[in-house]
């Protein structure tokens, strides 16, 4: 299915300013996920990808280490890119991240894939720092109302060249194929169990055989 987005958002003009680190209208970032949610509600959770594409782990609202990577491995769309999640919070430029990302993604949909962390989550991001950043940049939380509500929307896990299996966190002992994965129901926010909440939470450890209880919950 061809993507178009609305003419009313000129998403050059919106990547240009947020290169300079200038933040976008609270009404531009509202039509901004609104449409990027008609584009991801159409991913699968397993995207297929193929290599060429460059992996990029946690960014963490650091904005200047994004534009960093942009100017090493290539411009969007001249390079492949495959966003792990955690695109907000602990940094101090979470806002400018991901509107960048969100722009891109929504300009360039075939060349950039975003996956969800577990930090793309509602209660997540009032502990760790984008809450408060949406409040402070905005002066309400409409701002990260409509990142969280999109949030819902980002796909969970990439195959690349049928290959190599790509997600936030880890496995899941709930999970044993990838055809499991494709039917979750992912729109939703991240819940406390489960093989969701296991994609985006586990953490493979070398010293441990088989599946533990994580310490982090």
């Amino acid at each position: 299915r061809a993507f178009r987005p609305s003419m009313s958002l000129n998403l050059d003009k919106c990547i240009e300013q947020l290169q300079r680190c200038e933040l976008l209208s609270e009404a531009t970032i509202k039509e901004l996920c609104e449409k990027v949610k008609e584009l991801l509600i159409y991913e699968s959770n397993v995207q297929q990808l193929k290599s060429p594409v460059t992996v990029v782990g946690d960014v963490h609202g650091q904005f200047y280490d994004v534009l960093e990577i942009f100017k090493i491995g290539g411009k969007c769309p001249d390079t492949n890119y495959l966003f792990l999640g955690d695109y907000v919070d602990r940094g101090y430029h979470s806002v400018e991240t991901i509107s960048l990302l969100t722009c891109l993604k929504l300009r360039y949909p075939s060349r950039i894939t975003l996956l969800r962390g577990n930090h793309e989550s509602r209660q997540v991001t009032q502990v760790y720092g984008f809450y408060g950043e949406c409040m402070r940049k905005y002066g309400s939380a409409n701002v990260w109302r409509h990142f969280t509500d999109m949030f819902d929307y980002l796909t969970v896990a990439a195959l690349i060249d049928d290959v190599v299996f790509a997600v936030h966190g880890g496995l899941s002992p709930s999970v044993v194929s990838i055809d499991q994965i494709r039917v979750l129901d992912r729109f939703q926010e991240v819940p406390h169990d489960g093989a969701l909440a296991d994609l985006m939470w586990s953490d493979p450890d070398p010293d441990k055989d088989g599946f533990v209880q994580s310490q982090r919950g």
